[in-house]
């Protein structure tokens, strides 16, 4: 029987991966995934963009991966992101399996030269050898047809979902039909602002960072979504909008610098980025200052670690 998908129809968690300096912070980032457990989120996927992927070396995404399934255990599902050349994809997604995860999204794959056919063979190649896990694609261009959704589908039985991360619902409607609207679980890959449109049009999930700055309002936003309550999903879009907007600027240069400001000022996790990313200006930072008032989390506002260290 192959794997189910049927879990990602939920608010995808993108926890963030904390620096100390040159290493992982394991211990901030097992109490941010605890936070987002204790805080009622179903579906965990380290090692995805929001946890700087490309930016982490082999042996940081395996501890990531480890970290991971032993904090989340039988409380969430755990998707893992894999990616990069096929030998390194199955190797760490039969790690990811090995620590209890279900699924495995695969990364866009990063070459300057691919074929439709090469699109399709990339992700069979890494699939036919992770027959136990669900396999997530990630979609994030339209030149991805849902023909070639639908080829892929055909090949691997273990596909089940779709992250779908192109800014255009009409697209994903187009797509989602040729792949085969129930052949696989949609989420919307773009995040909170396209949960909305997205869900119109066939998406059972969305992915999110935000949900590790402010878990209530997503998950709320899933709620509203699921009864269909389309003016209270409009009302927490329109909530989030700046700090989504802060994100997405300079062709989304701060997805993770506004994430890691936010936590900082919550006195979560420090604001270190790795290049090719990097941390927000002091006029940025007020403006993530202002988000978290708005959302009535100014009273959480303190140090962060680092700072009260510091200090002391």
């Amino acid at each position: 029987m192959s794997p189910s998908g049927s879990a990602l129809a939920d608010v995808v968690a993108i926890p963030v991966t904390p620096f100390d300096g040159n290493r992982v912070d394991q211990a901030t980032f097992v109490r941010l995934l605890e936070r987002l457990l204790d805080a009622g989120v179903h579906v965990v996927t380290p090692n995805g963009n929001t946890s700087e992927f490309y930016a982490l070396t082999a042996r940081e995404r395996r501890e990531l991966l480890e970290l991971s399934g032993r904090t989340v255990a039988d409380r969430a599902t755990l998707v893992a992101g894999i990616g990069l050349d096929v030998q390194t994809a199955v190797e760490e997604g039969r790690l990811a399996r090995s620590a209890g995860a279900t699924m495995a999204m695969v990364h866009q794959p990063l070459h300057p030269y691919i074929s439709s056919q090469g699109w399709i063979d990339y992700h069979a190649a890494i699939a036919g050898e992770l027959g136990e896990l669900g396999i997530v694609l990630y979609v994030k261009t339209p030149h991805v047809t849902g023909e070639m959704i639908r080829e892929l589908g055909e090949r691997c039985p273990n596909v089940v979902g779709v992250k779908y991360a192109v800014a255009d619902p009409v697209a994903f409607a187009r797509t989602r039909e040729a792949a085969g609207a129930d052949r696989f679980t949609w989420v919307a890959g773009l995040a909170e602002p396209y949960a909305l449109s997205y869900a119109l049009h066939g998406a059972a999930g969305f992915t999110s960072g935000l949900v590790t700055v402010n878990p209530r309002i997503s998950l709320d936003l899933r709620d509203a979504l699921r009864a269909g309550d389309n003016v209270t999903a409009a009302e927490l879009i329109n909530r989030i909008s700046r700090f989504e907007e802060l994100r997405a600027r300079n062709n989304s240069a701060h997805n993770v610098s506004a994430v890691k400001e936010a936590l900082a000022q919550l006195g979560l996790c420090s604001r270190e980025v790795r290049a090719p990313s990097s941390q927000l200006t002091e006029a940025e930072r007020h403006e993530v200052r202002e988000v978290l008032a708005d959302w009535g989390m100014a009273g959480e506002l303190v140090r962060t670690p680092v700072e009260a260290t510091a200090a002391a």
